[in-house]
Formats: structure tokens, sequence, C-alpha cells
């Protein structure tokens, strides 16, 4: 097959396509052929048919739930047991461990704390933003929004619109609850690289939370079970007054329990 044929394939099919000749025909233009009885497709491109197999991209290949292979790759990568790193997902994400809240929506909670915190950091006056931006200042409005992350996502949404970098910083995403501020901890290089991996897959989500143990220093107390240790540097000082190192402990214990 020649250059200008390999060309015209380029053009004429869709990104994503893995083309391989098979047969020869004439044919003035590149075209469609009907697929076969058995649902192989074909073009016909300067007199050679070329069969084409329509390939998934490597984002369709992530959407969807985390299976337990995925689980269980990251928890080898980790040295870590899966039952460890389905603890910390059951006690961010709940028990259905859940990274979305609808398509292409990872789950978040606006912190209106450490927003003000990051704006002022930025040197952004949020007074003035009180009336015409007021969704961000209330409490979650599930009546009007129709649920605590619809409300959630109206505030992040508001947010944005005055400052994106403080507004993902002041936010914490997916299904282990990571803040925005910790963007270069988590392997990526900028606010919007971790926006999009948030946003694209739960197995994303879990690489991401893999990146963020190694580089804050924790992977040792996840891999030892020091559920107090890492307690302490997932969920800040006052982990034990919310009781974070025995629900750790105790959802460790049910899933390894299972796994047997």
């Amino acid at each position: 097959m020649t250059l200008s044929t390999l060309r015209s394939i380029a053009v004429s099919a869709t990104a994503g396509l893995l083309v391989q000749a098979c047969g020869s025909a004439r044919a003035a233009e590149p075209h469609m052929l009907q697929p076969d009885p058995i649902g192989h497709n074909y073009v016909v491109v300067d007199g050679d048919t070329v069969a084409v197999s329509f390939l998934p991209s490597p984002e369709s290949l992530r959407s969807g739930r985390l299976s337990e292979r995925d689980f269980e790759d990251v928890a080898a990568e980790l040295g870590v047991e899966v039952a460890s790193i389905k603890a910390v997902t059951e006690i961010e994400a709940g028990r259905t461990h859940e990274g979305f809240w609808a398509e292409g929506r990872p789950l978040i909670n606006f912190d209106l704390g450490v927003y003000r915190s990051r704006a002022a950091r930025r040197g952004i006056n949020l007074n003035k933003y009180a009336r015409s931006h007021a969704v961000i200042f209330n409490r979650p409005n599930t009546a009007r929004y129709g649920s605590q992350q619809a409300a959630q996502q109206a505030r992040l949404d508001a947010a944005m619109a005055i400052d994106s970098i403080s507004a993902i910083e002041g936010t914490f995403w997916g299904m282990f609850q990571i803040g925005g501020f910790n963007y270069a901890r988590c392997g990526t290089s900028s606010h919007a690289e971790f926006l999009k991996l948030m946003s694209r897959s739960e197995r994303d989500q879990l690489e991401l939370f893999a990146a963020f143990i190694r580089n804050a220093g924790l992977l040792p107390a996840l891999q030892k079970k020091d559920w107090r240790t890492f307690a302490r540097g997932y969920n800040g000082p006052g982990y034990a007054a919310r009781g974070y190192h025995t629900r750790l402990a105790s959802s460790y214990a049910k899933h390894k329990k299972a796994a047997r």
C-alpha cells in the first residue's frame, strides 16, 4: 500500500480506528462498504479494500465502576492489602464506593473555610461577591437543587466563576476526598490536569490517591496498617475526635474477612 493510500485512510477514517489491508478492489474515491454478514466493516481507498476495526479510546476504557482488578493492581503497586484501600474508600465515599454523583461529576465537598483561605492567598476579596454569588456563602440548598451533591456543585460553579484556582483548592474531590490544594502531591502538573483526571474515571481517582499517599509520606503507615498515623496524616489533627482511625480499622477488618 502506498503512502498516499495511508494518508487517504487517515483522512477518511475517524480517530481511534485500526486499519488492516485485506485485499484489493477499484474505487475512485474512499467510501465505506456495507458490513459483511458477521459485522466486519470495510473501506475502499485507492483501489484497496481495508478492514476497519473500531477501537475504544483510552478514556472509554477507564469508564465505569472500579473493578476488583483495579483495586488489586493499585494495591500491588503500593505493596498494601486490597482491604486497606477499600477501608479508606468506604470511610471517604461510603459503602457504595462511588466516585461520581453524575456523569463526569466527581463527588465533591466544597469547603467554604478552605476556599476563603485560598482566595485570600491569591489576593481575592470575597466580600464584594457576597450578594452576586450568594450561593457560595450559604449552606447547600438541597431543596432548590435536588440533592446534596447538586447543591455543592452549584456552590463550586459559582466559586469557579470568581477564580478557578481557589475554587479547585477549596474543594475535596472524588471517592478519596482529596483536597484540590494537594494537586501536586497527586502527581499532576496543574490544577487543570488534576480536575480532568478527577472528572474522568474512578480508576483515575484511585491512581491519584495512590500518588498522594506516596508523596505525602503516608504509604508506610498504610502498609503497616498503622491506622492512627495514617488517620492523622490523611484526616488531620482532629482524626481521633472523629473516630477516623477506629472506623478505618473496623472497615479494614470487614473487607479482610469478606476476601477470605
